[in-house]
């Protein structure tokens, strides 16, 4: 039985606010790489890419304290990935190392945050 005057209309709808600063944030985020140089540009596609194949349930990216190795290697492979495109430019290795490991570091923990958020609503 349906009482009006205890069940609101709007009841059964969800907030539409409720990731409305989930999508601000990412529309921030999106700017703010759009002002990064061709080269990082290139480096942060890299990196979502191998973060993209080991984003799944139970995945090492969301232990509570990663694997150290794993991300070591993990920035070794994107960095041999692209190794002949770097070589062309002169970059130098210990900057690439550590600009690599940077941006790897942040997109993990950009994912993990929006994983945290994801869970609690749910």
């Amino acid at each position: 039985m349906y009482f009006e005057q205890y069940f609101p209309f709007y009841a059964a709808y969800s907030n539409p606010l409720l990731y409305e600063g989930e999508r601000m944030q990412e529309q921030e985020f999106n700017l703010m790489k759009s002002y990064y140089p061709q080269t990082v540009q290139r480096i942060q596609e890299k990196v979502e890419e191998e973060c993209d194949l080991l984003d799944y349930e139970g995945s090492r990216l969301y232990d509570e304290y990663p694997d150290k190795y794993m991300l070591y290697h993990l920035s070794c492979k994107i960095k041999e990935d692209l190794q002949p495109e770097m070589n062309s430019q002169a970059i130098r290795e210990s900057f690439l190392d550590e600009l690599v490991q940077v941006m790897l570091y942040q997109e993990i923990s950009r994912r993990r945050c929006r994983r945290h958020r994801c869970r609690r609503y749910f």
